[in-house]
């Protein structure tokens, strides 16, 4: 997997005043009385830590206000304008300021370079982001949070865990119906993953009916967000509650403004794109009639093994599996649609083949959260048992009605996997 970007940014002269809101609003009391207490509880339950869906990595900015503004040719007048042309045609609050175009800045000078590949995949997932994105009446330049999340590598991987093209964390993707299991991992599927993603965005428009504050909820939680509207004495702005904001969050949002100005404006900064691979309306999905691996349909169909990879990034061993009661489908080139079925009967005869010689069996197929009997073993102690499945202890002792640490071999244990 190619790891994130790391990018760190220096910037100056950061705005300490309340910028003014859109509307001059501030929350009102009876904040909570025309919105789905449960959901909002559910949501709130998750901001504890930091936030389900995130990884800093790709867009940290370090406030340094006595350092230089970094020197790349972009006029604050003409910047000003294109802001203020990107705020009139959307719902986000594109307002100017220092720290806004030292982000952008730092951008053109540190990322240049990355933008043609960067854009390459953004005209692969950008069409399929916005279908959903529509389907579900959320503004599309959304799109861009995903560049501000994974830099568009669908199996992206943060230090915490969160995963995929929206860095669903395994709790929050379990809410939103992505599974994980022994073989597939759906946070790291583009289509499941982008209309979780609009369902998890619609729930935080849902609760603070601004866009501005989904994006900074959807980095720290809205827990975090609805503390710093509070502390802020009501305000509902973004700009006006920034201060109050985790650090990393207060960063977050205007490196999404950043990638979005850079976006609508590439052809000015003579950011071109390179030729993408493939475009995801030329694609489609098929499903399998058994187990079967990418190098096994590769080596059938003559389809090169990278770009059948490319199109299938939620299996994790490379293996479409076969179960009963599940859609796995293969996705492929619709122009090779045909030469798959060609070949189907020689592909699973290979595979058929491959599977009477291996050594090791594959391994046993379960799905991450569901329930799973595991017999104790020689050597085995609640500690070993406990990290091998991304468990605690305590919750082993708990399923398990265990008053002691002691095992006794052939022992049946309950264990609800996380890994």
């Amino acid at each position: 997997m190619k790891e994130l970007f790391v990018f760190i940014f220096l910037t100056a002269n950061i705005l300490s005043q309340n910028i003014p809101s859109k509307k001059g609003e501030k929350f009102e009391d009876n904040l909570f009385l025309d919105y789905d207490i449960v959901l909002i509880d559910s949501l709130l339950l998750q901001s504890e830590q930091q936030s389900p869906l995130y990884d800093n990595s790709s867009y940290y900015l370090v406030n340094t206000p006595n350092k230089s503004p970094i020197n790349i040719p972009l006029n604050s007048k003409v910047l000003k304008e294109r802001l203020k042309e990107i705020h009139a045609r959307t719902p986000f609050n594109l307002s100017y300021n220092p720290l806004l175009e030292q982000t952008i800045k730092s951008y053109l000078k540190y990322r240049k370079k990355s933008y043609p590949a960067l854009m390459a995949k953004a005209l692969y997932y950008f069409p399929m982001f916005e279908q959903y994105l529509d389907r579900y009446n959320i503004p599309l330049e959304m799109k861009y949070l995903a560049i501000v999340e994974s830099t568009l590598n669908p199996t992206a991987k943060s230090y915490v865990g969160a995963t995929g093209l929206w860095q669903f964390m395994y709790t929050t993707g379990l809410q939103y119906n992505l599974k994980v299991s022994s073989y597939v991992d759906e946070r790291q599927n583009p289509v499941k993953a982008t209309e979780a993603a609009c369902k998890y965005l619609s729930d935080l428009y849902k609760i603070f009916q601004d866009w501005d504050l989904v994006l900074a909820a959807y980095n720290s939680g809205p827990g975090n967000v609805l503390k710093a509207i509070k502390r802020s004495g009501g305000y509902k702005n973004y700009w006006n509650i920034r201060r109050y904001l985790p650090t990393e969050t207060a960063n977050y949002v205007p490196a999404f403004y950043a990638t979005m100005y850079l976006f609508e404006y590439q052809k000015q900064h003579n950011l071109i794109s390179e030729k993408p691979l493939i475009r995801h309306f030329e694609t489609d999905t098929i499903r399998v009639k058994q187990l079967v691996n990418f190098e096994q349909i590769a080596e059938k169909t003559k389809i090169n093994f990278e770009l059948i990879k490319f199109l299938n990034p939620s299996y994790k061993l490379e293996m479409i599996p076969f179960i009963k009661g599940k859609n796995y489908a293969l996705r492929l080139p619709k122009k090779n649609m045909l030469r798959f079925l060609n070949n189907e009967k020689a592909i699973y005869e290979l595979a058929n083949k491959e599977a009477a010689s291996r050594e090791k069996p594959l391994p046993k197929y379960f799905e991450l959260g569901k329930r799973i009997r595991y017999k104790v073993r020689s050597g085995d102690y609640l500690g070993k048992i406990a990290n091998r499945f991304g468990v605690r202890i305590s919750d082993l002792k708990k399923w398990n009605r265990l008053k002691s640490s002691k095992l006794k071999i052939g022992q049946r244990l309950t264990v609800y996997p996380k890994r």
